[in-house]
């Protein structure tokens, strides 16, 4: 049970931190010797950080669900994500069993997140139907384990000139789709998984959830100080560590 709580931890953290949680957890899973039901435990995880950011956002998802604006451009988002991540189903997830891969991934983001230091201060207070598009391909990339989703698209909109706060409100808004149409994609093995392992994967649920609220917290306190190139070092060299340690 202690691995579940390990892993529900590091996904907590990891999902909303601009690290990848993909990278870790495959890393993570690997290091345990974890071989079975890898990716139902990690669409499992991943629930329990969709329903921490449907708490967390709760405002503002009642307002997207207000503004037929606003929920056309996450629409816009998903369906790209979507096929991008349909299309690409079996590739992506043969990187998880990739040491390399991710290492390299891993630092594609950390030089993403170092970027947004020279793009921190944009004053855009709305986000504009190229901006979902470009968008949708980029959180459907971050599917890659080692790329941060939260990363890449708070990164995407800021690059785009929109402002900090909205960047990281409009880019969590976008992911809830995305996360729960990855647990359809996999009801199958969870649906499996849970029958044989239901306590674990509770615990782990649990733990994601819990640390997943705190994650928010503390990046909606980074971002507003303009600090989130700092991810893009512990990026590189948790990249640096993968590729020179893990086989």
């Amino acid at each position: 049970m202690l691995k579940y709580i390990l892993l529900g931890i590091i996904q907590g953290f990891t999902e909303f931190f601009p690290v990848s949680s993909s990278g870790h957890l495959a890393i993570l899973q690997k290091l345990l010797g974890m071989t079975k039901d890898v990716v139902a435990l990690s669409v499992v995880l991943h629930f329990g950080t969709a329903l921490a950011v449907i708490i967390f956002f709760f405002k503002d998802i009642w307002a997207a669900m207000r503004s037929l604006r606003i929920s056309s451009f996450i629409i816009i988002v998903t369906l790209i994500t979507g096929i991008i991540g349909v299309c690409g189903k079996h590739l992506f997830e043969g990187m998880f069993d990739s040491s390399k891969a991710i290492g390299i991934a891993w630092i594609i983001t950390g030089l993403v997140l170092l970027l947004t230091r020279r793009f921190s201060d944009g004053e855009r207070k709305a986000v504009g139907i190229k901006d979902a598009v470009i968008l949708g391909v980029t959180q459907g990339l971050a599917i890659i384990p080692g790329i941060s989703r939260s990363g890449i698209t708070i990164s995407t909109l800021l690059f785009r000139g929109i402002s900090r706060e909205l960047s990281f409100s409009f880019s969590f808004l976008a992911s809830i789709p995305a996360i729960l149409g990855a647990g359809l994609l996999e009801g199958r093995d969870i649906d499996f998984a849970l029958k044989s392992n239901f306590k674990n994967f509770t615990v782990g649920f649990i733990f994601s959830f819990l640390t997943g609220l705190a994650a928010l917290w503390l990046l909606k306190k980074i971002m507003q100080k303009a600090k989130l190139h700092y991810f893009g070092y512990y990026c590189i060299i948790a990249a640096a560590l993968t590729l020179l340690l893990v086989k």
